[in-house]
Order: structure tokens, then sequence, then C-alpha cells
């Protein structure tokens, strides 16, 4: 008969890194061919090594059912430590599932047991340069074979980490959207492949994010601070058992970069003439950072399941309104950005404009975004194909208005990427009624425009806020869908953050 283990979980995610949690709790799922199967008891072991050679937890036969949220009881994690763990279980006619496969979980910096020893560090801003991303980077040198690495991370504002000029990680506008104040997440990653023998170039872009760019529709910016600055620590474990700590700190240098404006509500302006190497030497504009006095009290492991690019569509027609306008129609109101792919000269300039509907004559619509501006400016650098996408910002649209570009266009050149909280699918529904199935298709894909980090109110215009009525109204329907456990657990743990005394958030409107 088949009878097995599977859909192994540790707080709710596959192989997690960066744990924060006095037990972690495991979950997992029967398979069998019999009717009726019942766990009837189970036992994990947990191992420093995927061989089990070297055991450190063994739960023994556990004569019960239970088989979600399972604590370890009386194991008390090490800070970045990895822990393997596999489980059996039988059914109740005797049957062994025998052991499941091998998964793992990895706790984080464990902040209560080890204190950071980065310093929060920034760029000096010039006056002129006020909203453009600044890049940070440190150099180090690595001499011995490296057995594992890990980056702790977070930033006031979103950071986009890059180590050895490749982009460190697939999550996007980290380190999410919190109560600033009394919570702040920081992201672990595992870089171990990116190091290389000798030296190594580690450096990140900084932006304003919703800590200190435009919030709300009353063209409000530095809600939260006034300041973003970057803190990590990047731990190396040698294969010689010995280890060494890169740190933000003083050290690093910091210049201006491509990126000349990045805003969530009003876009991105980039201009390709300003890209250079993380390596380029040549630039006299490096310059030291800025060690910025601010508290680490606050800063909590990542809770939420990241922003990633979700999925791609691609635009079904190429249109020409009655203004003359030309505008690309991605077939789905979505939310994220446009990659497109442009050849020209040095110095030229394009932009897309973004919008949900077009006007009952066919033309582009923006009145209803108010003061968002969601307008991605480009220049070109010239010299061959260039292709972009954002960095710092996303958009709600269906329908891109192109300026600037070449009138021979192909609908190959653009690609609408999607962005959302990459929540796990648990839900499905489909009927006979196209029109049901429709309203459906609408529904889902308004948890995808509106799951992004937060749950908001409208992935579009100057507001895109937390509004906790909007949330409530939908949480049954997105919880089928989605596995919004992570995601609904990190956003009410800063709606507590911000309740006073009165049970009110001081900042319900942005959170």
């Amino acid at each position: 008969m088949m009878f097995n283990v599977n859909h192994l979980r540790c707080e709710y995610r596959i192989n997690p890194i960066g744990l924060d949690v006095e037990s972690p709790r495991l979950s997992w799922q029967l398979q069998s061919d019999r009717r009726n199967c019942i766990q009837s008891a189970y036992r994990i072991q947990l191992s420093l090594t995927e061989e089990f050679d070297e055991t450190v937890w063994d739960s023994g036969v556990q004569n019960t059912d239970q088989s979600i949220h399972v604590e370890l009881n009386h194991f008390q994690p090490l800070p970045r430590t990895r822990y393997y763990y596999r489980i059996r279980a039988l059914d109740d006619a005797g049957n062994d599932t025998g052991w499941s496969e091998i998964a793992y979980f990895e706790m984080g910096r464990m902040d209560r047991h080890n204190k950071w020893e980065a310093e929060w560090i920034t760029a000096c801003h010039k006056e002129d340069e006020n909203t453009s991303c600044p890049r940070m980077r440190k150099t180090f040198e690595v001499r011995q074979p490296v057995a594992s690495a890990r980056i702790y991370v977070t930033a006031l504002g979103l950071y986009e980490l890059h180590l050895n000029n490749t982009r460190v990680g697939e999550d996007f506008f980290t380190p999410g959207w919190t109560s600033y104040r009394k919570r702040l997440q920081y992201q672990t990653y595992d870089v171990t492949p990116l190091l290389q023998d000798g030296q190594n170039i580690l450096g990140s872009y900084l932006a304003d994010g919703w800590y200190r760019g435009y919030l709300g529709w009353n063209k409000e910016r530095e809600v939260f601070g006034s300041t973003s600055a970057l803190l990590l620590e990047l731990h190396m474990k040698y294969a010689d058992g010995s280890e060494e700590c890169i740190i933000s700190n003083g050290d690093w240098s910091a210049t201006s970069s491509a990126i000349r404006m990045s805003d969530i509500y009003m876009g991105e302006i980039y201009d390709a003439r300003m890209e250079s190497d993380w390596s380029d030497s040549s630039q006299a504009s490096w310059s030291p950072v800025k060690v910025l006095e601010y508290s680490k009290d606050m800063i909590v492991a990542q809770e939420n399941v990241p922003v990633t690019k979700v999925e791609q569509l691609q635009p079904i027609a190429l249109l020409t309104t009655p203004q003359g306008e030309c505008v690309i129609d991605m077939g789905q109101n979505m939310v994220g950005w446009v990659r497109f792919s442009i050849q020209g000269e040095a110095g030229q300039m394009v932009e897309l404009h973004h919008a949900e509907i077009l006007d009952h004559e066919g033309n582009f619509y923006t009145d209803n975004l108010r003061d968002a501006k969601q307008c991605i400016r480009y220049t070109l650098k010239g010299g061959g194909v260039e292709t972009f996408e954002p960095h710092f910002t996303f958009q709600g649209f269906r329908y891109v208005k192109l300026i600037g570009f070449p009138e021979q266009l192909l609908l190959e050149q653009f690609t609408g990427i999607v962005l959302h909280s990459n929540m796990e699918r648990t839900g499905h529904f489909s009927c006979s009624s196209p029109l049901v199935n429709q309203l459906h298709h609408n529904i889902l894909w308004g948890q995808k425009g509106n799951f992004l980090d937060v749950p908001t109110d409208c992935p579009q215009r100057d507001e895109r806020l937390g509004w906790t009525g909007d949330a409530q109204m939908f949480v049954r329907t997105s919880s089928y869908l989605m596995n919004t456990a992570p995601f609904f657990t990190k956003w009410l743990r800063d709606l507590k953050a911000d309740q006073g005394e009165d049970g009110a958030s001081l900042f319900s409107f942005l959170i």
C-alpha cells in the first residue's frame, strides 16, 4: 500500500532560513491509498547534518493524531544554526510511513542572544539629490575556502543588495512596511555561492520606500523618518571552522547611482548613462558614508513571505487612441511593472505611463490616480539593445502609454512583471458558468494586486494603504485562496504595535 509523510513545513514555510522563534513548529500531511486513514503516532528527529549522524533531538514515538503546529518540546535552537528534520508516522492500522524526505529550518540572529555589531550607515545626499537612490559598497578579501555565508540585513527605507555584481536574493521592497518605530524586519540570505577567492565587493542601493517617500493623498513625505540607512552583517564560516564577520560601518563608501528617483507612487527616473560596475574604482565621487545613531532594539526577523516576481504577462494589443497616443494593452489589470527593451542614441529619453482604464472615447485615463504619477522615465546610454525594469516602485495598471519610443514597435519588447507577496496557492474554484468563473478570476487578481507586503485598498492611486476594514472583509476569501498566515501574522503584529489604550491604531490609515 501507499502511505507516506509529505508537504513538510516549518512555521508555514518550506525550508525557511532566518527564523527567530523560541520553538519552531512543524506541520505535515499524510498521503495514503487507504480510505479513512488516520495518524495514530509520529516521531520527529533533528540533526545537524543531512546524513543524520549528529542527531540533536528526538521526539520519540508520540501517540497522537496531531500533525499541524507540532512544537519541539524542550528543544532550544542555537542562533545561526541549520537543523535538518525528518518525520515518520503510524496510522490507525499500524502501518508505518518510514522516514520522510529530509527538510530543514535555519535560525536567524536571535537578537535576544546576540546584539548587532553592525552600525547604521547612510549616504550624504547633496541638496539636489535628496530623492535619488545612493549606492554604498564595501570591499573585502576571502583567503580560504568558505563553508557557509549568511547576510543579515535591514534598512530604514528600502534596499537592494549586490555581491560581486550579482543581485542578492529574489525579494523586492525589503525590509517591508512595518510599524517602523517599534518593529523593523531583517532578512537572511545564503550567499555562499556568490563569494569568490580574493577580492569581493558587497554593495547596496538605498531608496525611500514607505519609510520616507510619499505616503497618503496629502503629498506627505518622511512620515516615519527623514534619513534612509543600511544595517548589515555578513557572517562567513570557513572550512577550518573559523569565522569572520563583515559589517556595515564607517569603512564603507557611497556614491550616486543611475536611479535618479524611485518612489512607490511616483515611479522611477533612471539614467543609464550613469551606470557603472560595482568594482569601478575610477569614480572620484565615491566618498565615506556617515554612521547614523539609531536604535536597533526594534529589529525582528522577517515574519511575512517576501514580495517576488510571481508571474509574467505578455501584452495583447498595441493601440493608437483617438488622441493619437501609443498605448499597449496588457489584457489584465495587474500590479507590478513593465520590463522593456529598446535601442537608440545616448541621451534619448522614453516614458511609460500606467493606467487601469481607457475613457468612454478610448483615450488614456489617469484622473483616478490623483497625484500618483505612475511614470517610468528612462534615458538611454546608447550602443545596443538596452533592457530595463524598475527597482523600488510598482504600478497598478492594464494600459501603458508610451512616449519617445520608435514608431516601429513589437509587443515582444514589453513584458508585464506581476509582483505580490509570494503566498502559496491553497484554494481553487471553477464551475460550468463562464460568468461565475470570471468573477472568481477577478477576485483572485484582486488579491494578487492588493497583497503586497500589507493588505492594501488599491494598488494605483496615491493611497495604497492598509485599511483594516478592507482586510477584514476579504480575510476569509483570501485565506481560502492562498496561505495567508505569515502575511497576516506580520501585519497584525504591526497593527497591535500601533494601538493606543482605546484600541485604535495610531497609524491605522497607514498600516
